[in-house]
């Protein structure tokens, strides 16, 4: 299943012209698109027999992986979505989306993306059942069998979060060296901490933002549209790897984005994103978006976002200062 999206070079070009910023942020400003295509796939394949719709409701549970293959994305030439259910579980579907641009008569690949999408009875709010997949050849066996090994991989990771269990013997030996290497050696006092050259501490590295949700981003069921948070956290997780490194960066992959909580219209969202990561030329990013509450001065978690940029030169090392950020 595929949509022609030639209508789409005059948006490009217009959100192109004249910016410095990278091609996946303004993909992202055209979010509706290709997470309309993600949840028309999931009505097709929850389409009844007889019927002219899906009875069900398709929510965004999670966007597993935005892979982005080419830096520099053409205004003026068409682009293609294409897109497939890849697994089913029992009220949850996985959707691979593949982004291509036609280049010298042919269409390549620019970005690859796979989003995890739940069924709801639209009268309880509660799960509902989808239909099977039905693998006719070896090649579709194959894919639901990648799908069922990222769903295992999902859980492994929720199962090994630092909120739920302790540091591994590697991760607490990584720990003990990352902070041996920032005590001063001329004391012997453990609150005597030096920051080593070329280094930066990642408290240092913080960006905050704020946004009032207005109704224009609300989405079919009267929530703000998580294309929307996705937009606005890239944007500020850029802005922080721009800053850490003084030089453009761009964007090789996002990772996790998990929507927890739905974001009300008339919300205060508070973005907070911080470098967690630096390996040579590359920056990991770690956006957090909550939602404030004035009257009970509450805050809500709704989504993590984690973003992995390149550089065109080596970076400072990015070094913690406290547990937390080890």
């Amino acid at each position: 299943m595929f949509h022609e999206l030639s209508v789409l070079a005059g948006t490009l070009k217009k959100t192109f012209d004249g910016t410095k910023t990278s091609s996946l942020q303004r993909i992202i400003n055209a979010a509706p698109l290709y997470c309309f295509s993600t949840v028309l796939i999931c009505y097709t394949h929850t389409k009844q027999e007889g019927t002219q719709k899906s009875p069900l409701s398709i929510v965004t549970a999670l966007v597993d992986k935005i892979g982005l293959w080419e830096q520099h994305i053409h205004p003026d030439l068409d682009i293609k979505f294409t897109g497939n259910v890849s697994w089913v579980g029992k009220t949850s579907m996985e959707v691979k989306m593949h982004m291509l641009q036609l280049l010298n008569g042919v269409y390549c690949p620019v970005l690859d993306a796979t989003f995890v999408m739940v069924a709801r009875d639209p009268e309880n709010k509660r799960p509902a059942f989808v239909n099977p997949l039905i693998l006719e050849t070896p090649e579709e066996e194959n894919i639901f069998k990648e799908g069922e090994l990222n769903k295992v991989r999902r859980i492994d990771s929720s199962r090994a979060s630092l909120l739920k269990m302790a540091p591994t013997a590697d991760e607490r030996n990584i720990i003990h060296n990352l902070f041996l290497n920032t005590l001063d050696s001329r004391t012997v006092s453990f609150r005597s901490r030096l920051l080593p050259p070329n280094s930066m501490w990642m408290e240092d590295t913080k960006l905050k933002s704020l946004e009032i949700c207005h109704p224009q981003e609300r989405n079919i069921f009267n929530r703000i549209f998580g294309g929307f948070l996705m937009r606005k956290a890239y944007e500020l997780g850029w802005a922080c790897a721009y800053s850490y490194g003084n030089i453009r960066p761009y964007v090789v992959a996002v990772d996790d984005i998990m929507f927890q909580k739905p974001v009300e219209i008339g919300s205060l969202l508070l973005l907070s994103s911080q470098v967690c990561y630096t390996e040579k030329n590359y920056i990991q990013v770690r956006v957090h978006s909550e939602v404030y509450d004035p009257d009970t001065r509450v805050h809500h978690t709704t989504n993590v976002f984690h973003f992995t940029f390149m550089l065109d030169k080596v970076i400072p090392d990015v070094v913690p200062k406290t547990y937390g950020g080890e």
